[in-house]
């Protein structure tokens, strides 16, 4: 027998019924207290009666004739109480007391009071309905008793959605009947007078026995009788009314339609079953196949990102240095290209893949799913770690670009320095070695001895001047060797000539004061003004040459400071040619002053100083070059001073605006920080506020981009420091980053809490209480408790975690859901998580293999076809190619296993 008991509840009918029905939204008995039924000093409807008594008549017999009776008038047949119990048997598939068979008014009444009795224990409460007046025949008692009876047998445990049992046929007749023109189910007495409805509800089930579209509303006769005929023939459900009862009444009589629509439900409660399994069913498997979708995008983005790391690292560690300038600046402005065009958009991905395992992870555990683990070499970790390599590689390579620039501008500057003085050298000893060579001295007069020999000490008195030029030559020689000069071969075999060419006038010189000091003793005449002329001449023009030199010198600075030093420095320069210029004047004089003498005594002289070459045109000359060369420095000076002095104006105008964006973007991580914990309002509100509040973030992008641009100024400018900030580009980029980053996961946070609180039910009230309590006691914002804290927050809710064992146990469970790898922290997700699983039903494994038991018709195997028979095309496909041969004793060809399949969905090995 089919049991349709439904402990704790308690009906009440009969005119005392109103306001006496059971707790628990909508019961059958506020249904009943509403409806006033038999009140028993009102007559009931002659016509509602008699389309009671049709109706229970052949309600009681669709049931009777299983124990092989039936009755035939409903208020005669019952009196004597065999039949009621035999029903009451019949419907509950229970035994009753043993009724007694005397023929005696006791005798029947003891049956009625053990029928009623049974209806009692059942949770229905009579109110007015005794066993007298069903012995007397009381009609409008026995309609009210059997009206009991359906009620808390064939209706009560009829719910959908959670309704009453009225709401819960009405609403299923509803849902089954809403395809079709021309019926609108509101109520159990109109709604059903045209038969449209009883004939769309049998068309719904089984289209086979019913033509609808040749039914028509105005003839609603034929419509009645075709329903109740087919119901009859065809689904056992026996004819409990008449077509012209209904159609000549103004209203039907609910109870009656009620009554008649229950055998109807029932009839299909079969092929409602199977479609709630089927519902469960596609459920499950939709939320499967889309977290399976979410997986093989985040695969597939968690591969573009590596291999977009993989390739741009190798190129971030490349630090083959070029040759020149050019090339290495090309590299930098790549870099730069890199940094603005390339790395956002990979910033992006990085900050979305996060967001997406975060919330695949959390659609995980809100499905009762296994926790989703990315291919080896994919995990979220693993994009962190080379994220970091990759930020390690690029520090390190924008170092060494910058520096390699640096040595390539001091190499460039030391080589065109040593081609400049190797040059004047070169010059100066051109045919030095020759004339030391030269053995005039052999033939010579003793005039021409002496002036050789004062000739020769000038030549080592510019010889040895000349020493610290050669010194400094291999002096920078050296250091473009050590600099890793790329043309250090020419540079060296240069400095080696000059080297040796160096040692071998030495070695001449040496040879030749020997020979000359050798015939000295024969020589006695000498020209003491020229050789004065001489000894001075060689050093003012030895320091003339110096000072060209030194006014064609390069420089390079990177300071203010720096050149308004060598502007200081010319300055003093410039303060000593007045002196200069004298010693000029005065060398000058004594050449005059030999001219006047030989002229005086009429001596013819060879046109030239015997004991040097400079002429006092070579001295003019020069001196005239000087002067040329002073304002020609004075220019370069100035205009270093000018391209210094923007420079010191592009550090103050990026410090100005570096020293804006770095506290402001510090001010929002801390506000950031605040608002995570102060969340207030509903998850909407806060979820509306903080997108509000990314907007504002992402508004603020102008100025960093600002800052890049002028960033990018400095770097062309070859300019490395800056005094007036301790903001770097570097960090303020990194800064913004971490800013995007953060407020995109706590928006994310808030979305998953959206997430948990819909699927599992929470209602807003709980998630702020949640949220509250998990604030109260995370005293350092940390956003996580300790244990203790946890437990005083769990205590706040109401658990018993208190210091006894059987609580510490209960602590101890709890603690092992929210923190599985013992980090000693549960994090507010994990709260919550924890929290929803406590307060909402999930589905699970067990449900999943009902619902497909329910599909198979109770076989432990299921068909493909029986799949596609009763699932959406899509999901039958997807159980067919996942489930696994069934291989069980009782197998068939084409059995499939749906258990081990369904306990898979939630990574469970076995059931």
């Amino acid at each position: 027998m089919v049991d349709y008991h439904a402990a704790n509840q308690s009906y009440q009918y009969g005119p005392s019924s109103a306001g006496n029905g059971a707790g628990g939204g909508g019961s059958m008995g506020d249904y009943m207290a509403q409806e006033d039924d038999w009140d028993r000093d009102l007559l009931l409807d002659p016509a509602w009666e008699k389309q009671q008594r049709k109706t229970f008549t052949a309600w009681c017999n669709s049931h009777l004739r299983k124990a092989g009776t039936q009755i035939e008038n409903i208020d005669e047949d019952f009196r004597d109480g065999l039949k009621l119990m035999l029903l009451l048997e019949v419907i509950s598939g229970e035994r009753l007391p043993k009724p007694e068979r005397g023929k005696m008014r006791v005798h029947k009444i003891n049956n009625v009071n053990k029928a009623l009795d049974f209806i009692a224990s059942k949770g229905v409460k009579l109110v007015s309905i005794g066993a007298e007046e069903i012995v007397d025949g009381n009609a409008k008692m026995t309609l009210g008793m059997i009206w009991t009876i359906i009620l808390r047998f064939a209706i009560q445990d009829i719910s959908v959605e959670e309704t009453s049992a009225k709401e819960g046929l009405l609403l299923w007749c509803q849902r089954k009947t809403a395809p079709y023109k021309n019926v609108n189910v509101q109520n159990f007495h109109i709604s059903w007078k045209d038969g449209l409805a009883f004939n769309a509800l049998i068309h719904r089930h089984r289209p086979e026995l019913i033509e609808y579209d040749k039914l028509r509303k105005d003839d609603p006769v034929t419509n009645l009788n075709n329903a109740f005929e087919v119901a009859e023939k065809y689904l056992d459900i026996p004819k409990m009314l008449d077509a012209e009862d209904i159609v000549g009444t103004l209203r039907p009589d609910e109870k009656a339609i009620m009554t008649y629509v229950s055998c109807f439900y029932h009839a299909f409660s079969g092929a409602q079953k199977a479609e709630t399994a089927a519902n469960r069913i596609c459920k499950v498997l939709a939320v499967n196949q889309e977290n399976e979708h979410l997986m093989e995008d985040y695969e597939k983005l968690a591969s573009d990102l590596l291999e977009w790391i993989r390739r741009t690292i190798p190129w971030l560690e490349d630090r083959v240095p070029q040759k020149t300038i050019q090339e290495m600046q090309q590299k930098l402005e790549d870099f730069r290209d890199y940094r603005r065009v390339h790395k956002p958009p990979k910033v992006q991905e990085k900050c979305q893949l996060e967001i997406n395992f975060n919330t695949l992870q959390t659609k995980l555990r809100l499905s009762n799913r296994p926790a989703f683990m990315p291919s080896e070499g994919k995990m979220v970790s693993d994009i962190n770690n080379g994220w970091q390599h990759l930020e390690q590689a690029e520090k390190g390579y924008e170092e060494w670009l910058l520096n390699e620039i640096r040595r390539l501008e001091r190499l460039d500057h030391l080589a065109e320095k040593f081609r400049q003085k190797a040059s004047i050298h070169e010059a100066w000893t051109d045919g030095k070695e020759a004339m030391l060579k030269h053995r005039d001295y052999e033939t010579a007069t003793l005039s021409d001895i002496k002036a050789l020999i004062r000739k020769h000490e000038a030549f080592e008195s510019d010889l040895a001047a000349h020493q610290d030029r050669v010194e400094q030559i291999a002096a920078i020689a050296q250091e473009l060797n050590e600099l890793d000069y790329y043309d250090s071969h020419n540079v060296n075999t240069r400095c080696q000539k000059i080297c040796d060419q160096w040692d071998a006038l030495g070695s001449l010189t040496h040879s030749r004061r020997e020979a000359l000091e050798k015939t000295e003793k024969q020589l006695e005449a000498i020209d003491q003004l020229h050789l004065e002329y001489a000894k001075r001449a060689a050093p003012f023009n030895n320091w003339m040459e110096s000072a060209m030199e030194d006014l064609q010198d390069m420089f390079i600075v990177h300071t203010i400071e720096e050149i308004e030093g060598l502007i200081s420095a010319h300055d003093q320069f410039k303060s000593t040619l007045p002196d200069a210029d004298r010693e000029r004047e005065a060398i000058l004089a004594i050449h005059k002053e030999a001219q006047r003498i030989a002229e005086s005594n009429h001596i013819k002289l060879s046109g030239s100083n015997p004991y040097t070459t400079v002429t006092p045109q070579i001295i003019n000359s020069k001196w005239e070059k000087v002067q040329q060369l002073v304002p020609k420095r004075d220019h370069a000076l100035l205009e270093e001073q000018s391209k210094q002095q923007s420079n010191e104006h592009l550090r103050r105008q990026f410090a100005s605006q570096a020293n804006v964006v770095g506290p402001w973007i510090q001010t929002k991580m801390e506000e950031i920080g605040r608002i995570s914990i102060e969340m207030n309002g509903t998850l909407e509100d806060q979820l509306s506020h903080l997108k509000q509040y990314e907007r504002s973030i992402v508004d603020y992008k102008p100025n960093l981009d600002l800052l890049e641009q002028q960033h990018q100024l400095i770097q062309e400018a070859l300019i490395f420091d800056n005094k007036h900030t301790n903001y770097t580009m570097e960090h303020i980029r990194v800064g913004w980053e971490q800013l995007l980053t953060t407020i995109a996961r706590t928006i994310n946070e808030v979305e998953n809490q959206i997430l948990t609180r819909d699927a599992k039910g929470i209602s807003q009230e709980q998630m702020q209480e949640f949220r509250a309590s998990f604030n109260h006691f995370d005293k350092d914002h940390g956003g996580a408790l300790g244990p203790e804290e946890f437990k005083a927050c769990l205590i706040s809710l109401g658990y018993d975690v208190e210091n006894d064992r059987q609580g510490e146990a209960e602590f101890n469970r709890i603690m092992s859901l929210v923190d599985p790898n013992h980090s000693g922290l549960v994090t507010f997700q994990a709260f919550i998580d924890f929290m929803s699983r406590e307060t909402t039903d999930t589905d699970t494994a067990d449900q999943v293999i009902a619902s497909f038991k329910v599909l198979a018709g109770d076989k432990n195997f299921i068909t493909a076809e029986e799949l596609r028979r009763e699932l959406p095309p899509d999901q039958a496909e997807y159980c067919i190619a996942r489930m696994a041969p069934y291989q069980g004793p009782d197998a068939v060809p084409g059995a499939l296993d749906y258990k081990s399949f369904s306990t898979a969905l939630y990574g469970e090995s076995d059931l």
